[in-house]
Order: C-alpha cells, then structure tokens, then sequence
C-alpha cells in the first residue's frame, strides 16, 4: 500500500526555519525520483499545487524560482525519507505541504500534508 507520511510543519515567523520530513512507504524509493508540492490556502491541490523542489535518484536538485537559495530538499534511502529544509521562510512560503513521487504515483493518491504558516 503507497502511502506518504508528512510532518513537521507548524507557525514560524518570517525569516525563521522549518524542517520537513516525509516518511514513504509501498513504492520503490530508491528509484523514485521525489518532490515537495505546496498547495496554497483556499486551493484545490491537484490544480493548483506547485513544485517547489524535487530529488532525483542520483541525488540532483531542483529548485522553484520562489525557494531557491532558501529551500534545501534531501533524502535518506535507508529510511525511505524526505527531507525539506525551509530557511528564510516568507508569508508567500504559508500553505499545506506535500510529498510525493515524480510523476505521480498515482493520480489522486496523496497524504495528509502538513501546514506550513508563515507569520509577518
């Protein structure tokens, strides 16, 4: 059974530091290429949720416009875990954070996210 665990999201004022884990299980992980999507307040997550950072097998990164510089994505195959580093966090960084392979795994197959809030 896939299924994506996320956490450690929470209320961080501007310019402070969150950390954010994903626990995956019930795909191959190794060979997975995986990302963070961010789907912002009031929005429906298969429309409009963005990739704001991505690890490939090889241990590549890639970065969204909006988090390069302050996002640092890494994973731990071992633990089948993804990690995003989120420092300098701005307002515009707020909403519901999710993890998941690239391409989808499964249309329509997501966890529960974890809330990002990012305070002025």
């Amino acid at each position: 059974q896939v299924q994506f665990v996320e956490s450690g999201g929470g209320l961080v004022q501007a310019g402070g530091s969150l950390r954010l884990s994903c626990a995956a299980s019930g795909i191959m992980f190794g060979a997975s290429t995986m990302a963070w999507f961010r789907q912002p307040p009031g929005n429906q997550r298969e429309l409009v949720s963005t990739r704001v950072a991505t690890i490939q097998v090889d241990g590549n990164t890639m970065y969204s416009n909006s988090v390069k510089g302050r996002f640092t994505i890494s994973r731990d195959n071992a633990k089948r875990m993804v990690y995003l580093q989120m420092d300098d966090v701005t307002p515009e960084d707020t909403g519901v954070y999710y993890c998941n392979t690239v391409p989808l795994i499964r249309a329509g197959l997501w966890g529960q996210g974890t809330q990002v809030t990012v305070s002025t």
